[in-house]
């Protein structure tokens, strides 16, 4: 039988944040992450898929610089913890909106050459997963049930509309990018807590 690995948090941590919470929508692109369906049609994801996902996210961002690496969240929900990531990580973010082409364009003023791009969710940010897709950089995409997931180089399946599920994840993967980069000892805590990322 194989060996379970350590979830990065306890079951228990990642359904008081909701993060396996679907929409009553489900996509073909998210079939291999659902879990069940509710009796009021509400679509439930695998945390363990979940997990081994952000532990991919984690492994593929520290192989980047801060620098390198851009965060675009449009929905509200995302900003607080964006802002809290990029204070722990030092990686860009755009909380709100993105300008179209600021990656291709090299007469705007805004224009960045950027390694790897996240986006909190992929229908939202269209504009930014097609500038990074002309640029040829991977892109890992947060997905609720009714993502369509094309252009992504790596789905994290999750809650992406709710204000706790985002703070997880993105505690989550500030504290693995630290660690994983050496800028952070293993069961040492951040300079900020799991609950400033919950916080309104």
């Amino acid at each position: 039988m194989a060996e379970t690995q350590e979830m990065l948090v306890s079951v228990d941590q990642y359904s008081k944040a909701g993060i396996h919470i679907g929409t009553k929508f489900k996509t073909k692109h998210m079939a291999d992450f659902i879990y069940k369906i509710k009796p009021d049609g509400l679509v439930i994801m695998n945390v363990q898929k979940i997990d081994e996902r952000i532990k991919i996210a984690a492994e593929m961002m520290a192989r980047y610089a801060p620098e390198d690496i851009v965060i675009i969240g449009k929905r509200e929900n995302a900003w607080k913890p964006l802002k809290l990531f990029n204070k722990l990580t030092g990686i860009n973010i755009y909380p709100g909106r993105y300008a179209p082409g600021t990656l291709t364009n090299l007469a705007l003023k805004q224009f960045t050459e950027y390694k790897l791009m996240v986006v909190v969710d992929a229908w939202l940010e269209k504009n930014a997963v097609e500038d990074a897709k002309k640029v040829g950089i991977p892109i890992i995409g947060l997905c609720d049930t009714n993502n369509v997931t094309n252009g992504l180089d790596l789905i994290i399946p999750c809650n992406n509309k709710g204000r706790k599920s985002l703070g997880l994840v993105f505690w989550i993967l500030a504290r693995e990018y630290l660690q994983r980069r050496g800028l952070l000892e293993k069961g040492k805590d951040m300079s900020i807590s799991l609950d400033e990322f919950y916080e309104d």
